[in-house]
């Protein structure tokens, strides 16, 4: 497995003793205006790194607070290739992976090639395509071989052992460890084997574990690192954003920075 640059930098935050965050922020929620000044936000706050969410018409793994994130972007007349072009206007500034969550058909609607050869270019380090199983990937994995773009990979609570064995052969950047049954959104709890399932996730990775769905406190940031190496935290994010909240998502932050793993 060739470690790409997204890994590295987690596993630089990890040497440090602190735990990856990496927000999720929906590119064009307010306006593209807005997306240079949030990711330079939360890179000057510490994030890891971020993800930036490209809208869709039908997102299966959004939940409501995503959902009308997206509507919202869609209304403002934002794609996929306005967005690359506006992260190109500033990507020099930007120090930190920027990871893009999209689903498929925006892609294949850019051209696969012509697609990860922009990315690549501006620097883009990693890629979540969530209607895209691990099965039906080859197509996507091909076009991304000549790039250092991590294809990171989304492991469920009710994935069986011999998938999550595929899963893991294949994965890039790290593993997205998906902690709840369902579509993204804040939750008060979550199922009780879940720390089961994310500590054996972390025995059998070679390449970092994250948390993400759901998390959306500086006590779930914590408690959910506890067992992993870091966490995703979408919906607070961009509620935060949507309020312009920012302490909120300092908060967030800099709970990640405060822990130390016990597994």
């Amino acid at each position: 497995m060739t470690k790409t640059k997204l890994t590295a930098e987690i596993e630089a935050v990890l040497s440090k003793g602190e735990k990856a965050f990496i927000p999720y922020i929906m590119a064009g929620d307010g306006g593209l205006e807005l997306l240079k000044e949030q990711i330079l936000f939360l890179q000057e706050n510490g994030a890891t790194a971020i993800e930036v969410g490209i809208p869709f018409s039908d997102p299966v793994a959004d939940g409501p607070t995503i959902q009308r994130a997206g509507e919202r972007s869609l209304a403002n007349g934002t794609n996929l290739r306005l967005i690359i072009q506006a992260l190109d206007s500033f990507h020099e500034k930007v120090h930190i992976p920027l990871i893009l969550m999209t689903y498929f058909n925006p892609i294949l609607s850019y051209g696969l090639e012509t697609f990860s050869k922009d990315c690549q270019r501006i620097g883009i380090a990693g890629l979540i395509v969530p209607d895209v199983p691990v099965e039906e990937s080859n197509q996507l994995r091909a076009s991304l071989q000549d790039t250092d773009i991590a294809l990171v990979p989304l492991v469920s609570l009710t994935s069986p052992p011999e998938r999550i064995a595929k899963i893991i052969a294949l994965g890039e950047g790290f593993i997205y460890a998906v902690t709840v049954n369902g579509i993204t959104g804040v939750r008060n709890g979550f199922d009780e084997q879940l720390e089961q399932h994310l500590i054996l996730l972390k025995e059998l990775c070679p390449i970092p574990v994250l948390a993400g769905f759901g998390i959306s406190s500086p006590e779930q940031v914590v408690s959910m690192g506890a067992i992993t190496d870091g966490v995703i935290v979408g919906s607070a994010i961009v509620e935060a954003f949507h309020l312009n909240n920012k302490e909120k998502i300092v908060e967030l932050i800099q709970a990640s920075k405060k822990q130390v793993s016990i597994s």
